[in-house]
């Protein structure tokens, strides 16, 4: 809930409208009554508007995005300045250029001449030019700042955009409303509250109206952020424990000797009975094979042996056949 109170809207003029012959018949809903041809906003209405939009911008915030916030009447211009630079968010104050959402490439492309520019100063070859190019690029690099350097940190599109009076700024809405970007507007009695995602109805041409308003809205913007270093903290935290846990040495069971030996001895007398008979059965199978082998048929050379001894024999026996015959 919004902690602004009944009496500090009253008090801030919150709840001046515009003129009866000025009014948009859509703002009925949040009108409370006509007082001396003025419309006088409701301001419980308000408060609970205001509400909705804190709780979105906080979300937005919390969730890293960026959120454009567009005011260029003189009214707005400093107090957007000062409050949205200290939440570090883009805004715009100067003219809207045409495109700048919609054709954002092209608002790239600006930004990039003027860090460019910068960048020749830092690194020396700003001495080099002369000096007609000198005054051409610095006047270059003002009219750049002035238009885009507060936006110069905006990478991409924005999560959201906040205007002040979307009747001036119906440019920067349209181009919002056709990108899908949530809006967010404080809408006074001449202006069409349906156009814009979360209108808040408010006196929008008062300084202190408008100041009331950005400050809760900046509020909430930095409460989202707050949240967000919280959470990362605690995730940062979470991940160290788990780091530390997995770190830990692990107990590994040690062996004695004495429990290695009688391991080794059950093992054996468990393999034992089972290795014996496949050794029998291992030896019985060779035993036939030898006798197979002693058995076995004569082969060549044992032949050729035996028909040696014949011959060896047959001529023994001859010569005592003659000296037997040689007497007669």
């Amino acid at each position: 809930m919004s902690k602004l109170s009944f009496e500090t809207l009253l008090d801030a003029g919150v709840h001046f409208g515009h003129l009866k012959r000025k009014w948009n018949p859509a703002m009925a809903p949040y009108i409370f009554e006509e007082k001396k041809g003025i419309h006088i906003i409701d301001l419980n209405k308000t408060l609970l508007h205001l509400d909705h939009a804190c709780a979105a911008m906080k979300q937005i915030a919390k969730s890293g995005k960026k959120v454009l916030f567009v005011a260029t009447k003189k009214q707005a211009k400093e107090i957007v300045a000062e409050r949205v630079a200290a939440v570090n968010m883009p805004y715009v104050t100067e003219r809207w250029s045409g495109g700048m959402l919609t054709n954002f490439q092209t608002t790239r492309k600006s930004i990039r001449k003027m860090t460019l520019i910068d960048k020749m100063k830092s690194d020396g070859t700003w001495d080099t030019l002369n000096k007609r190019e000198k005054l051409f690029k610095s006047r270059q690099r003002e009219k750049l700042e002035k238009t885009f350097g507060s936006i110069a940190d905006m990478t991409r599109q924005p999560a959201a955009i906040f205007i002040v009076d979307i009747l001036k700024e119906h440019i920067a809405l349209a181009e919002a409303r056709r990108l899908n970007i949530p809006t967010f507007a404080m809408v006074d009695t001449n202006s069409n509250p349906k156009l814009v995602d979360f209108p808040i109805p408010a006196n929008d041409d008062a300084t202190k109206s408008i100041t009331l308003i950005l400050d809760e809205i900046c509020g909430a913007i930095r409460e989202g952020l707050e949240d967000r270093k919280n959470l990362k903290a605690n995730d940062k935290d979470g991940s160290d424990e788990q780091a530390t846990q997995t770190q830990e040495p692990e107990v590994v069971a040690i062996e004695t000797p004495a429990q290695a030996t009688a391991e080794a001895s059950a093992e054996a007398s468990v393999e034992a009975p089972a290795e014996a008979p496949a050794e029998v059965k291992t030896k019985k199978a060779t035993k036939p094979k030898a006798a197979a082998k002693a058995k076995g048929t004569p082969t060549k050379a044992d032949k050729n042996k035996e028909a040696e001894v014949n011959t060896a024999e047959a001529s023994s026996e001859e010569p005592a056949e003659e000296s037997t015959q040689t007497p007669e």
